[in-house]
């Protein structure tokens, strides 16, 4: 017998003796609590011998349970379902009856309604126990899910494999790069994918928009539509509204327009479902979807949310579990780096354990289990979004060990969804694929001791705090505006100019809105308020460049490019690694072009520096990993599909876009299926029915604002 064979029957005579211990302590409780429940003789007994008869009862009552259960139940498989739901509490009452009576001496009795109420609670308790134990059996949970493959395929009268049509699971990896996936193959960190590359798949890299971040990508790779997704979030003038890709009420408004303007109603409009994702897709099966969180009717209401995952107990001891572990896990991984003297590094504190925990167990859990439910019931198309990588690799770094160790865990997640597929009614292609990367970095207020808020404020001759003023960075900004405008900066307690800037962050990029003018302010009119605002930021060296519009010379784009002159150069200039984009990847002119088109890019577009040897960004967020602008390996996420799917791009074609991913995606579904069905003006969502509903609620739990 092999060493993996005598591991498992190990395992396997451990959980049989914790099962039977825990079944004897819960004899023992129950005894003490009822009346007409005894296990010791009429004189009475020690304690070790109520201990020895509960043990005893506790063996036969699970022998009888294993043995004879599974007979009894095919015995009553004709009985209709109400009725043998109620004969299974006899059932098992009367196995325990007939357990007490094995035991000797006659110690152990129970009134027979009294049994009934005994046999639950130690058959709930054992099967909790045991699914404790077996939360990384996952042999154990492939065993299971063969079985209910079983019987829904002889519930739909279908023996055979199902439709001679195969469907489709994307499944994304959210934020791992395509440079990422390939050191962790390199690494043995993801067997999975590596068994994959080598023997049934295709990998190919593609470049996202300056927005590279999941809400621009998502909307694009499901609706075909990236238009007017300047950042994660944004400020829009003409409503006064800041739009974040992960609030209900602006995914919403994101599907919404994304629909109005391709006149389609996403990818998984036929036969589609749409998992942990920001927006449907058109999918009618929807779990943890953000635009569509409020159900429309009771057709279309999930089965798969954490409703229909939880009501199961062996997934919730068996996720809940999983979270206390990995709450645990992010407390001992950061107390590590602390001692080690990490660097970068950003606090982990707070909520932070509880909110990667609920990302890398339970969004990761509930997701899995809807796919899984999809596959056996044979969906044609299904989208599911991982957040597990994204979020930890946001505080540890895209290549720390804490990211190593979640996407291990993908690796794991994603050889269980093909496993599943061998036992799905139809044959399934599995593609895998990014929404983007991340770059690593020390923040920018880490580097240089104030947030772009700050830097801002100072440009504009506002207050900052005395904190960032004390800082050279803060110095400089303020000895620039104390040339610029010939006077003393205002200090704490003066006036500024009437209305303040707005400045968001997504990632490394920054927006820099003013909110008491109309359309984007001209570089004539932003220098005659505060004449000093753009050069100290293109000045200072944690910046890359700026975007801005001129009344002369249309759309600039200024910079440092790492030295100590500041370039100015029209749009319609713009070259790749060339002035302001020295450094910065092939493709970020037209990225940066397309932008600028979108009617609600900010007054200033703001991108951080880039170090193209190292890699480096510096995160406007407090993010040692981010995304969100241009640099390094966040604008490179990957694509990972089945060989007998045509090729992404013909031979030395680039994939560019996640508009251009959308159509790829469509034209694999099209080789099985046919085309897609358009959108019908009952799928679009009115704007005037989306205002009047408000902000949908979140099913389950709210989540998170996460720059993702």
């Amino acid at each position: 017998m092999s060493t993996g064979r005598w591991r498992t029957a190990g395992s396997a005579l451990v959980r049989v003796i914790v099962v039977w211990a825990v079944s004897t302590l819960t004899m023992m409780v129950l005894a003490g609590i009822l009346p007409d429940f005894r296990l010791k003789s009429a004189g009475g007994d020690s304690i070790t011998r109520v201990a020895l008869t509960a043990a005893w009862g506790a063996g036969a009552f699970g022998l009888l349970s294993a043995l004879v259960w599974p007979l009894v139940v095919r015995a009553f498989l004709l009985v209709p379902a109400l009725v043998l739901g109620l004969l299974v509490f006899f059932l098992n009452g009367s196995l325990l009856l007939i357990a007490l009576s094995l035991i000797p001496s006659g110690r152990g009795a129970a009134q027979p309604e009294t049994a009934v109420v005994v046999a639950a609670a130690m058959s709930a308790v054992a099967s909790a126990t045991s699914t404790a134990l077996a939360v990384r059996d996952d042999n154990a949970y492939r065993r299971r899910l063969s079985r209910l493959a079983d019987r829904r395929r002889r519930r739909r009268g279908d023996e055979d494999r199902g439709p001679e049509t195969p469907g489709t699971v994307f499944l994304q990896l959210d934020g791992v790069g395509h440079d990422v996936l390939c050191h962790a193959v390199g690494a043995g960190l993801m067997p999975t994918v590596a068994d994959w590359l080598e023997h049934s798949h295709r990998l190919t890299p593609w470049r996202t928009d300056w927005s590279s971040q999941t809400g621009a990508s998502q909307l694009g790779i499901l609706h075909g539509c990236t238009f007017d997704v300047p950042a994660f979030r944004w400020y829009e003038k003409e409503t006064g509204e800041l739009m974040v890709s992960n609030r209900p009420a602006s995914a919403v408004e994101l599907q919404r327009r994304a629909v109005e303007r391709t006149g389609d109603g996403g990818l998984l409009t036929v036969d589609g479902a749409s998992r942990g994702n920001l927006f449907s897709g058109g999918a009618d099966q929807l779990a943890l979807v953000l635009s569509m969180a409020a159900r429309r009717g009771r057709r279309n209401r999930s089965r798969a949310g954490y409703f229909a995952y939880f009501s199961d107990p062996a997934n919730a001891v068996r996720t809940a579990l999983s979270f206390v572990a990995e709450v645990g896990r992010e407390l001992g991984q950061s107390t590590r780096a602390r001692l080690r003297g990490d660097a970068p590094r950003v606090r982990r504190g707070g909520l932070y354990p509880f909110i990667r925990a609920f990302a890398t167990v339970v969004e990761r859990d509930v997701v899995v289990a809807a796919v899984i439910g999809d596959m056996l019931a044979g969906r044609t198309a299904v989208y599911a979004d991982l957040v597990a990588y994204d979020e930890v690799a946001h505080h540890s770094g895209p290549r720390g060990r804490d990211a190593q160790k979640v996407l291990e865990r993908l690796d794991r997640s994603i050889a269980l969804l093909a496993k599943v597929a061998e036992h799905a009614p139809r044959a399934y292609r599995i593609v895998l694929l990014s929404d983007h990367g991340q770059s690593p970095g020390e923040t920018f207020l880490g580097a240089y001791g104030l947030t772009l808020k700050d830097l801002v404020r100072a440009g504009c001759g506002l207050p900052v705090p005395r904190s960032a003023g004390r800082t050279k960075s803060g110095a400089e900004a303020r000895d620039a505006v104390r040339v610029a405008l010939h006077r003393p900066v205002p200090g704490n307690g003066e006036a500024g100019p009437a209305s303040d800037p707005i400045v968001l962050a997504s990632g490394n990029l920054g927006l820099v809105s003013f909110p008491d003018t109309e359309g984007r302010l001209s570089r004539e009119e932003i220098d005659r308020r505060h004449p000093a605002l753009l050069r100290t930021l293109a000045g200072h060296p944690g910046i890359g460049f700026l975007l801005v519009r001129s009344e002369e010379h249309g759309a600039l784009v200024i910079g440092g490019a790492g030295t100590d002159s500041v370039h100015e150069v029209p749009l319609a200039e713009l070259e790749d690694g060339k002035g302001p984009l020295t450094g910065f990847a092939p493709g970020a002119a037209d990225a940066v072009r397309r932008t600028d088109t979108f009617p609600h890019t900010a007054d200033i577009m703001v991108n951080s520096m880039y170090d193209p040897v190292t890699g480096e960004v510096h995160a406007f967020e407090e993010q040692i990993g981010s995304h969100g602008g241009l640099g390094g390996e966040q604008a490179h996420p990957f694509l990972l599909s089945p060989r007998e799917l045509s090729a992404p791009v013909a031979d030395g074609g680039q994939l560019v876009g996640a508009e251009q991913v959308h159509h790829v995606l469509r034209r694999w579904l099209r080789e099985c299926l046919g085309p897609q069905v358009p959108v019908s003006a009952a799928t679009q969502i009115p704007r005037s029915e989306s205002e009047a509903d408000g902000p949908f609620p979140v099913e389950g739990a709210a989540l998170r604002d996460k720059s993702a």
